[in-house]
């Protein structure tokens, strides 16, 4: 798979010198040159405009094939995934296929629109799936595509909202069981019986099912505590963990609650440290106000719709996973590789300890973690990466940016 470097455009107002003194904090930056988009196989020559393709250099990852497939209305998956498809190609040799949430009748993304992410006939040939989506509804033959590659026990990376990566309408009974709610748990405020089914492999759809559980509420305060990664005992001689480091791991997302126990073979690999804001909250400020820096543990969590029943608790009592591995498998095929992570978010692509545990999750998902070097992968970023604050944007509002995959090519 040939692809495409990407300039990463902000789309909410920054604080530009904060946000790149905050990036140097963070990581580095290098400058390679951009390549000529092709089509994934089974698209046509003329949908190319639609999606971005990075070729991959030389490294460990060299002939290996990722997409990563990008949707979501608020956490900037768009940024996310683009920054590290490049990351994967120019420093590990990955080949990388970026697609979008595209409205088709202007060809621009927009992440409200969501019933198109064109390009998914590039799973037929991929060694990874990497899914940063939300709440989508794709037409019979996109959601074919991701069940095709699935039922063959295809590698999957889960970031973020991937736990609630599509609501179907019920009508659409084929595809019911990826629905976020398909056979959901009990005493669920998102329960509906209207989704409960006969496919009983099938709990929770797509998130409960192949990434370890759906969708259940904001653990840490939204726009106000941030999370600080912590490497349980456990996994610390792991490849999967080299480079990574207690408190290296940072994200102005605050830290999704999960079911625990994890399902079946599931094994933690970062816990999730709640934070509390140590300055004001700042609107404008990609990271909220937020830094990394920030060194008060969160003794209160704030959630009037915790599905536990309380507006108050202790965040940190357990600390919950924000990380983890498993297997999964569809029924009748054989068995595939996830690494998940409520992680994800474009400003969490600001910290390099952040995209450090992406790209050893990558190497592991392919069966290369033996290739992670012993202080981890090389992470620099690539390009101007400016990351955009978390919100909803409306579609009016994204039809002023008029954003296209194209923007993403460019590095400078």
């Amino acid at each position: 798979m040939k692809t495409k470097p990407v300039k990463t455009k902000s789309t909410a107002p920054l604080n530009l010198i904060l946000v790149f003194s905050l990036m140097a904090f963070l990581g580095g930056i290098s400058h390679p040159q951009a390549a000529e988009p092709s089509p994934p196989g089974g698209a046509a020559e003329g949908d190319k405009d639609l999606w971005v393709r990075y070729p991959g250099k030389s490294g460990p990852g060299h002939s290996k094939q990722v997409v990563l497939i990008s949707g979501d209305e608020e956490y900037r998956s768009e940024e996310t995934l683009t920054q590290l498809g490049k990351i994967l190609a120019l420093h590990h040799g990955f080949e990388c296929t970026v697609l979008f949430a595209i409205e088709p009748r202007t060809g621009i993304i927009n992440p409200n629109y969501q019933a198109n992410i064109p390009g998914l006939a590039a799973l037929r040939t991929a060694d990874l799936m990497v899914i940063a989506t939300r709440f989508r509804n794709l037409p019979d033959d996109q959601m074919r595509e991701i069940d095709d590659y699935l039922k063959l026990g295809g590698p999957v990376l889960g970031l973020r909202t991937a736990t609630h990566a599509f609501r179907i309408p019920v009508e659409r009974r084929q595809w019911l069981h990826y629905d976020y709610r398909y056979n959901g748990p009990a005493n669920w405020v998102h329960r509906d019986p209207k989704y409960d089914g006969d496919q009983k492999a099938w709990t929770g759809g797509f998130g409960g099912t192949v990434l370890g559980d759906t969708w259940f509420y904001h653990h840490g305060y939204h726009n106000h505590q941030s999370t600080r990664g912590l490497i349980p005992p456990g996994v610390r001689g792991s490849p999967l963990t080299r480079g990574l480091s207690d408190g290296g791991i940072w994200g102005p997302t605050d830290v999704y609650a999960v079911r625990l126990p994890l399902p079946g073979d599931s094994m933690p690999v970062v816990l999730g440290q709640t934070m509390d804001r140590k300055g004001p909250y700042l609107e404008n400020d990609a990271f909220l106000g937020m830094r990394p820096t920030d060194d008060v543990v969160a003794g209160i969590g704030h959630n009037p719709t915790a599905d536990r029943g309380q507006d108050r608790y202790h965040p940190n009592d357990p600390t919950p996973p924000v990380a983890w591995t498993k297997s999964y498998q569809l029924p009748n095929g054989p068995k595939g590789k996830v690494f998940a992570t409520t992680m994800g978010s474009s400003t969490d692509l600001a910290s390099a300890g952040t995209r450090r545990m992406l790209v050893n999750a990558v190497y592991w998902c392919v069966g290369l973690e033996n290739q992670i070097p012993a202080g981890g992968t090389k992470v620099d970023l690539v390009g101007d990466y400016s990351p955009s604050a978390y919100r909803f944007y409306s579609d009016d509002d994204w039809k002023k940016k008029a954003l296209k995959p194209s923007a993403f090519r460019e590095m400078n």
